[in-house]
């Protein structure tokens, strides 16, 4: 439940215990409950907070909310600076300032305009898909400002139309109501269709995963596409046609997509339809069960792409989470034959890129295979990393050659 506190216009003082303030000074924007001196319980969700030191040292200015346990975000760390429209009006022109330099997608591609913590906007992420904007909110503090920020899109963008997306898990830990609702412009009479990598792509941007779909591979699709020509591909967890689809329009032999979703894969044919892509057809299967039955059978691939869910949502998880990632990738190099790709996929932010690279370690030394990586990629550009939240490098995107 939401607190029925008045926002102040002026800053609340919160401070940090010993010893807990090293973070913050190296501008990190979390400030999680066991963080602080004081709860922060009696404040107004998306109230204004001056974060100090435990000898009262300021330190930065954020937005608490007292019913998340990541009590505070962090968006301001000069003392000059409120946080107010303004300062949301500007930081959203300054994330499409970063695009820019990145190169702007065309009218009709699609493209992550907001990055939450990259963007200095923690809790807001913001996609274009075509003439179209999906919005997620996932601070409850940052919803203060919904209409500023929807008002702002709106009118940088002039866009058909922005939907607004609240998911279930963020209205439990955040106190925000849950919300798929078109709340600007026009809604669109089915999917909204985007250019990307050469092909057009559907999606249903109040039924989708997260924003509508995943736009951080963009450039793994197509980088991958170049080491997949002329084989034949098992495409594991594939969603809604992604690497195996732009493999499949980029010369691979033949590509067999395999996801666990019905409607994803219903998606996928779709797309393949689309863009007369005929050499890739798809099964529904529990994709660690297909691997073992594939093997069963003696199959075997030229190529294998593993772009599972994620499977650490938290640090609890991290070690289920590294089992999960052995047992996937040594099924899928059981597969391949001699020479073979595998294209292997971490998007569990809490997994560091070490602790990937040495699973694979793991995976070539119990199944006595080498695994040379031959590209060691992130997320697209358009999802920035910020030196100073290292979990925005989340993305994991290995390409690698399996030896005898």
């Amino acid at each position: 439940m939401s607190s029925s506190s008045t926002i102040s216009d002026q800053p609340t003082f919160l401070a940090v215990k010993p010893q807990r303030q090293f973070p913050f000074l190296s501008r990190h924007p979390w400030v999680h409950l066991s963080s602080l001196a004081q709860d922060g319980s009696d404040l107004a969700v998306g109230q204004i907070v001056d974060l100090t030191g435990p000898d009262g040292q300021w330190i930065a200015r954020g937005i608490a909310n007292p019913n998340s346990r990541l009590r505070v975000r962090l968006y301001s760390w000069n003392r000059d600076q409120m946080i107010g429209p303004d300062f949301i009006r500007t930081q959203i022109d300054f994330a499409i300032a970063r695009r820019a330099l990145i190169g702007l997608a065309p009218a009709d591609g699609a493209q992550r305009i907001v990055f939450s913590e990259s963007d200095g906007l923690s809790g807001l992420v913001v996609d274009r898909y075509a003439d179209f904007l999906s919005v997620q909110i996932t601070a409850g503090g940052l919803d203060r400002f919904r209409d500023v920020i929807l008002d702002h899109l709106q009118s940088k963008f002039q866009p058909a139309g922005i939907c607004l997306r609240v998911d279930e898990k963020t209205s439990s830990h955040e106190g925000i109501e849950q919300s798929d609702s078109w709340v600007r412009g026009a809604q669109p009479d089915g999917p909204v269709y985007f250019k990307q990598n050469g092909l057009t792509w559907s999606v249903d941007l109040l039924g989708g995963q997260k924003t509508g779909t995943y736009l951080d591979q963009q450039a793994n699709h197509a980088a991958a596409a170049h080491y997949l020509r002329g084989k034949r591909v098992l495409d594991i967890c594939c969603y809604a046609g992604g690497f195996g689809l732009v493999a499949a329009a980029n010369g691979a032999a033949e590509v067999v997509g395999v996801d666990g979703s019905e409607k994803a894969l219903d998606a996928a044919a779709e797309n393949a339809r689309r863009n007369n892509v005929s050499n890739i057809r798809f099964a529904k299967a529990d994709c660690f069960d297909y691997l073992q039955q594939a093997a069963v059978d003696g199959q075997s691939f030229d190529a294998v792409v593993l772009d599972p869910p994620r499977f650490a949502g938290s640090r609890h998880q991290l070690d289920s989470a590294m089992r999960a990632y052995q047992k996937l990738n040594s099924a899928a190099v059981e597969l391949l034959t001699p020479g073979g790709v595998l294209v292997t996929n971490s998007c569990s932010g809490r997994v560091s890129r070490s602790e990937f690279l040495n699973m694979l370690s793991d995976v070539a030394r119990k199944r006595s295979r080498s695994i040379t990586i031959l590209e060691s990629r992130g997320a697209a550009p358009d999802h920035p990393i910020s030196v100073s939240c290292p979990e925005t490098d989340y993305l994991k995107c290995m390409i690698c050659e399996v030896g005898p």
